[in-house]
């Protein structure tokens, strides 16, 4: 009789995947090295935590979870409506904006088809191309960030979608509105162009792109957005897409039903409400941010300019070496060799208290290193 193998039995692009490494969690490093009062910095979370208001509404909500939530998240999809002068009809909620990114890739993308995104961009786009056995086509990077103009010429008969991160993970790199538009335009309108602004809140406001204003002229433009960033709810799972009214109709016959469950739903809803709270979390990371890069500047280290909550610093040839030293000081950072970044690690954007320990652990490498 024939053994059971399961990975023959699996789809090829299956057999290829590797699973996704998110940043390291304090509880495994603890338990890793059996230390405790650790920063982690690894994530692009947000160090204020959750909103006053998110917590008052989730508390509210326990004696309702024996109750499924509202499959199509009515009330979310019309908070978001109001705030953004779009249709509800354009919107599609997920688990994430990873689970939206997704059901766009499963919506439209074929094995017979390719997908272009930009070297040093985020690694589900690959990772979904790949699942569904389409062929991914990774352009090479213009100054650690995207080469429009090269991802224009990548385009063949094949090409059914292209991912563009604005602000870029995990560079942090940014594309001004005009080349941004002038780049969609550009692209025929048989090709989906998925605009990812997870790190949108945190770009200031006189040069963000009228994103969602665009769906209505490139009826092929997808604009994908998260909770998980300024809004602090990456624990709870809340993204959402805003495009044409027929691409989100598509979308929403094969989205998972309840894939926001009831938490992640009112907390959503009430993190809208909250702009103080939000504004408050785009101080502190500009402030955090003006910090850092003044430490890297007066140590000689070189950093990619950064519009989102983190930068990515470069340390050189042994930054795995300097990577599992901050480890060992209780310092969680995100290497990023898997995004052919050898010599770089990026550094989430935390609290000031949580800087200066990153401050002090580096430094505090530095000096052993010279007296070892």
């Amino acid at each position: 009789m024939q053994e059971f193998d399961a990975a023959s039995l699996a789809l090829p692009g299956i057999r290829e995947l590797q699973p996704y490494q998110a940043g390291k969690p304090i509880e495994e490093v603890e338990r890793e090295l059996g230390i405790s009062n650790i920063v982690k910095l690894a994530s692009n979370e947000n160090p204020l935590g959750v909103s006053h208001l998110v917590k008052e509404a989730l508390t509210d909500k326990i004696n309702s979870l024996a109750r499924y939530p509202d499959a199509n998240g009515f009330y979310l999809k019309q908070a978001l409506a109001q705030k953004f002068a779009i249709d509800t009809n354009q919107i599609t909620l997920g688990n994430g904006s990873n689970d939206v990114l997704e059901l766009l890739a499963r919506t439209y993308v074929t094995d017979h088809h390719e997908v272009i995104f930009s070297q040093h961009a985020f690694v589900v786009y690959p990772l979904v191309t790949k699942a569904i056995g389409a062929t991914p086509v990774a352009v090479t990077a213009k100054e650690y960030g995207h080469d429009l103009d090269a991802m224009l010429a990548a385009i063949t008969d094949k090409t059914r979608m292209i991912f563009v991160a604005n602000p870029n993970n995990p560079t942090g790199t940014f594309l001004s509105t005009e080349a941004l538009e002038s780049f969609i335009a550009n692209v025929p309108k048989n090709i989906l162009v998925v605009l990812d602004e997870a790190y949108y809140e945190y770009v200031p406001s006189d040069v963000r792109a009228p994103s969602f204003s665009w769906v209505n002229t490139y009826p092929n433009l997808v604009v994908t957005r998260t909770f998980s960033k300024a809004y602090g709810l990456a624990g709870l799972r809340a993204g959402y897409a805003v495009s044409n009214a027929k691409v989100a109709d598509l979308m929403n016959r094969i989205r998972q039903p309840f894939n926001m469950n009831e938490l992640a739903l009112t907390a959503a809803m009430a993190a809208l409400q909250d702009e103080a709270f939000l504004q408050n979390s785009v101080q502190v990371n500009a402030e955090g941010m003006a910090q850092i890069t003044a430490f890297c500047d007066a140590r000689g280290l070189s950093y990619i300019p950064s519009h989102g909550n983190f930068i990515t610093i470069r340390f050189g040839a042994n930054s795995a070496e300097i990577n599992q030293k901050l480890l060992e000081k209780g310092v969680i950072v995100r290497p990023v060799a898997g995004y052919e970044l050898p010599e770089h690690l990026r550094v989430s954007i935390g609290l000031p208290e949580e800087m200066d320990a990153f401050y002090r652990a580096y430094d505090e490498i530095v000096a052993e290193a010279q007296h070892g």
